[in-house]
């Protein structure tokens, strides 16, 4: 069993993690230099060194087939490698892996076995390895239906944005699309009222009546100006509330009664959502390089 120091050095060496450098050593007899370059052809080495990078780009990806759909969410640091052929054929192996099987989190998800009989994250490692850039699957979800429920869903042409709506049974379909292509343009965070997360709404409620309180607005009617600021915020965030794009004369709840329809589950994916991106100077980095020399 290769030592706790030797496996310190291998890392120092390739920023592969604990359980890659002890395999790595175990597979060469101990020897640091054969260990090393066991990394690299495995791609390991290379992928290791990019795991501190941040991947903001990428594609959503739908796959429905009968009562069940998957939406997924695979990450790139550039839109570059997001629109090459060797990432969307990526994206599509690992979509298909991961709606075959029983995963439940990112975790289980990356052991799965893909159609090249090597798990996600090798299939990751390896691509990062080819093109340099670090690939990761940041999230999925899998809804399943009944026989008479309905699946609705829209991609926006950049595969930047997915929504996937499960509908109430007899639903129209083409009132759910409708209605999946408004949740795209609009971004409401939560299906309903009945959904929005507790934590967040006392955060936003606390800053909207710090902001009134700010106005100098009188200290009796400041506590029914804020219900007001909430009422109107939740009709913003809240998918069913929102006005309905194709009809503003309507909410979408209102659009979706008119037409016998009804959601039962809701969920939006935007490429990068969430994540802090790193502004680059291109032309300040140029000129940090060139004081090097």
């Amino acid at each position: 069993m290769a030592s706790m120091e030797l496996i310190k050095k291998l890392r120092d060496m390739t920023q592969a993690g604990v359980m890659d450098a002890k395999k790595a050593l175990e597979e060469n007899g101990d020897d640091l230099d054969k260990a090393a370059q066991w990394l690299r052809e495995k791609g390991i080495a290379k992928a290791a060194k990019k795991a501190s990078a941040v991947a903001t780009e990428g594609v959503t990806r739908i796959l429905i087939e009968g009562n069940k759909a998957i939406l997924v969410e695979i990450n790139s640091q550039t839109d570059f490698v997001a629109m090459s052929d060797n990432f969307i054929k990526l994206v599509d192996e690992i979509t298909l892996a991961i709606f075959r099987s029983n995963a439940k989190t990112i975790e289980e998800a990356l052991v799965i076995k893909t159609h090249s009989n090597i798990t996600v994250e090798e299939a990751c490692i390896q691509l990062t390895a080819k093109i340099g850039e670090k690939i990761i699957v940041r999230r999925f979800m899998i809804l399943e239906k009944s026989n008479d429920e309905v699946f609705a869903h829209y991609t926006h042409s950049n595969n930047k944005i997915s929504v996937l709506l499960k509908l109430k049974p007899q639903s129209n379909v083409t009132a759910g699309r409708d209605v999946a292509m408004h949740a795209a343009a609009m971004a409401p965070r939560f299906l309903s009222q009945n959904e929005v997360d507790p934590n967040w709404l006392k955060n936003e409620t606390k800053i909207l009546t710090e902001q009134t309180i700010s106005e100098g607005k009188p200290a009796d009617r400041a506590e029914m100006i804020v219900k007001g600021r909430v009422k109107k915020l939740l009709a913003e965030v809240c998918l069913l509330d929102q006005q309905f794009v194709k009809d503003p004369s309507k909410t979408v709840r209102e659009y979706l009664k008119v037409n016998n329809s009804d959601i039962i589950q809701y969920i939006r994916y935007e490429v990068g959502e969430g994540i802090e991106k790193k502004v680059v100077d291109f032309a300040a980095e140029v000129a940090e390089q060139m004081n090097k020399k």
